[in-house]
């Protein structure tokens, strides 16, 4: 029972904390709703859940042979934080009425954890700590908690941007609020440059 309190807490800590991915789940929660918002992070949580079992299974010893793959992740994830953030930041604030704004989708939030290098950190750090000797049992064990904690924390962090839909019917606040996402998101890409 320890072991998966363990397992169950690392698994919070590393999915409730704030990234890049719990940033566009609160951003899509407050723009386009719960629902919609529920889209990214199902595919969040899949994604990360696949990395995870990937993982577990086998690809951090291909990484570990292969140190410039890991860069190269590294840097596609920044580039696709710094291409949000640019995309939030230089948004006018208004919404279209003559076509309707989409939400992110469920291929945009696995993508985003694919590319996103908390991710890829979480899943071999809680993989080495739980899943080392790499049996299918533990694998799949440490998987499961991770799935449905990671799901309850990136809705959580959609379900908190619902509250500030109100606040950005006006085009300034939208605005507003979109700079701030978009240097948040500035905030997680330059960090991941950081030696």
């Amino acid at each position: 029972m320890s072991l998966l309190l363990s397992m169950a807490a690392f698994a919070l800590a590393s999915s409730i904390t704030p990234g890049p991915v719990n940033i566009v789940a609160l951003s899509a929660g407050a723009q386009f709703g719960l629902r919609q918002a529920m889209r990214h992070v199902s595919g969040a949580t899949i994604g990360f859940t696949v990395l995870l079992l990937l993982i577990g299974l086998g690809l951090n010893e291909l990484l570990a042979r292969w140190p410039w793959l890991t860069a190269s992740i590294k840097l596609a994830g920044v580039a696709f934080l710094v291409y949000m953030a640019f995309r939030l930041a230089t948004d006018d604030g208004h919404l279209a009425t003559d076509k309707p704004a989409l939400a992110p989708s469920l291929l945009y939030g696995a993508a985003m954890q694919w590319l996103n290098p908390k991710a890829w950190l979480a899943s071999v750090a809680g993989m080495g700590l739980f899943a080392a000797a790499g049996d299918l049992m533990s694998v799949g064990r440490f998987a499961a908690i991770c799935f449905v904690i990671c799901y309850a924390s990136l809705a959580c962090w959609a379900y908190a941007g619902t509250f500030l839909q109100h606040y950005l019917q006006e085009p300034a606040r939208l605005r507003l609020f979109n700079r701030l996402m978009a240097a948040l998101l500035l905030g997680c890409a330059l960090y991941l440059l950081l030696p």
